[in-house]
């Protein structure tokens, strides 16, 4: 059965679109940006701190699921400059394990919402 996933502590969608879906033990999360939860505006900072941002509202629509990043498989990043490829991958790191890190592209895309530097999305599975 599908499930809409949302939570207050991440962005609204901005468009027609859930924040994550579950169906059965695998949740799928909309690609997410750097804004604010509360004000919906984006952060006016680096691409470091926009990845940080990101990665924080991934975890809280894994929290409304009882996830963590442990239980990410799949992430995709889309980056609006290929040369912040290190800068991005060093915030994306910290937030995995290196032995059990899900598989993941990362590639440069012409523009992103609201002009964000960064975008993720990922997909988690309960690991029984």
């Amino acid at each position: 059965m599908k499930k809409i996933i949302y939570s207050n502590n991440a962005p609204k969608a901005l468009g027609p679109y859930s924040q994550a879906i579950l169906i059965d033990d695998t949740l799928y999360v909309s690609g997410q940006i750097a804004l604010d939860p509360q004000s919906m505006k984006m952060i006016d900072g680096t691409v470091e701190e926009e990845t940080q941002k990101v990665m924080q509202n991934i975890k809280a629509i894994l929290l409304e699921t009882n996830f963590t990043f442990e239980n990410v498989i799949k992430a995709t990043i889309f980056v609006a400059d290929m040369n912040d490829y290190s800068k991005v991958n060093s915030i994306y790191g910290a937030y995995f394990n290196d032995k059990t890190a899900p598989a993941r592209e990362l590639v440069e895309v012409s523009a992103l919402p609201k002009n964000a530097k960064v975008e993720i999305s990922v997909i988690a599975k309960q690991i029984n």
